[in-house]
């Protein structure tokens, strides 16, 4: 029997992520839910409008080792389509602790997470141009794309190393944005 959503809803309202380790249930088959590039949730074909139905999917949201993307319950595992990345970094703050600079994400469900070994940023080129494809790693395999602004906003900070890479410190650790030209 499936869960109701609103019920689930009311229970994980500002929780956090749901225990995803440590449930196994069957797969269940595709739903038509997708999540564009820009972040925008949709229902078949239709965006989701209420933020707190996203929010609570964005909860029970993984992915495997093949990059299928899957909502999560105790008793069902059904499969979503994402175009890109599930969540978008569209916040950043740059705080000192420790004498160490730290970088602050918030994704678009207001998920925060600083920049670290475990929250990297990974900078990969598109397929289709040589544009910049910034993430920073959320959760359980789970990547934020860094929207454009806070993009820019990196590369203003960003210092070159030994290597001629530009990129910028956090909790200690480089993380590279690319080769300075």
């Amino acid at each position: 029997m499936p869960i109701d959503p609103f019920k689930l809803l009311a229970r994980v309202k500002d929780r956090g992520p749901a225990p995803l380790h440590l449930w196994d249930p069957p797969f269940c088959g595709d739903i038509d839910i997708r999540i564009a590039k820009d972040g925008t949730w949709f229902h078949e074909g239709r965006p989701i409008r209420r933020q707190a139905m996203v929010k609570l999917f964005s909860t029970i949201l993984m992915t495997d080792d093949s990059d299928e993307f899957f909502l999560v319950t105790p008793v069902e595992k059904v499969r979503i389509q994402v175009e890109d990345c599930p969540f978008i970094a569209n916040q950043m703050d740059i705080t000192q602790r420790d004498g160490q600079q730290q970088i602050l994400f918030t994704t678009n469900m207001g998920e925060s997470l600083v920049v670290d070994a475990d929250h990297p940023i990974v900078v990969t080129n598109t397929d289709l141009s040589s544009e910049p494809h910034p993430t920073v790693h959320v959760r359980n395999g789970l990547e934020a794309l860094i929207n454009r602004p806070v993009f820019y906003r990196l590369v203003e900070v960003a210092v070159n190393n030994a290597s001629n890479e530009l990129g910028v410190w956090s909790e200690g650790k480089f993380f590279s944005l690319g080769k300075a030209e």
